[in-house]
């Protein structure tokens, strides 16, 4: 075994690029610009469609975003909207399913949820999660289960989780649809 040198992966990418799929994600009001960052990275490796930054949330350009974006944010669409629930109302009548990354009385675990449509995946502030503003545009909650004390991940790490999760169902449920896939 050995490793594949940066020369050998970029060609890999060039000659036979993976298929975006039907996923956008919402960031709303996550504070960390480094965390903005990660997630354009991971969301660049997943091939979502586009992020929409909305309130608080830090938008390129910024050094710190670059820091661990290394560049994904020059790759990845994005649209700043100030008010999330205007973003996620728009999406829903693109013909999304809107769904929270948030513990709510009615979550589903994550592993349990089987996309049937495209999906608009919501994320929350690092410390008070989703704004309860939102609640009532979404169509259903997912989370990710947690064995110890702390209650959460996080957000970029449960993006992660998540975001290859909402891949895998994708590409299983839309196939080869998604090769021209360019919401």
């Amino acid at each position: 075994m050995r490793k594949l040198t940066h020369e050998e992966l970029v060609a890999r990418q060039e000659i036979q690029p993976l298929p975006k799929v039907p996923l956008v994600v919402v960031l709303n009001n996550i504070r960390s610009l480094y965390n903005v960052g990660s997630i354009f990275r991971t969301s660049d490796g997943v091939g979502v469609t586009k992020l929409y930054l909305c309130g608080i949330t830090g938008i390129p350009p910024s050094s710190k975003i670059t820091k661990t974006a290394l560049d994904a944010e020059k790759t990845v669409p994005w649209e700043y909207g100030k008010n999330a629930v205007e973003v996620i109302v728009k999406l829903r009548s693109e013909g999304y399913e809107i769904v929270l990354l948030e513990q709510t009385a009615h979550s589903l675990p994550y592993h349990e949820y089987i996309p049937t449509k495209p999906v608009c995946l919501v994320l929350g502030n690092e410390i008070s999660g989703i704004c309860d503003s939102l609640l009532p545009v979404c169509d259903r909650a997912i989370e990710i289960e947690m064995a110890g004390l702390k209650n959460s991940l996080n957000v970029t790490v449960a993006f992660g989780i998540i975001a290859y999760h909402l891949r895998r169902q994708l590409l299983q449920s839309h196939g080869a649809g998604l090769k021209t896939c360019s919401m």
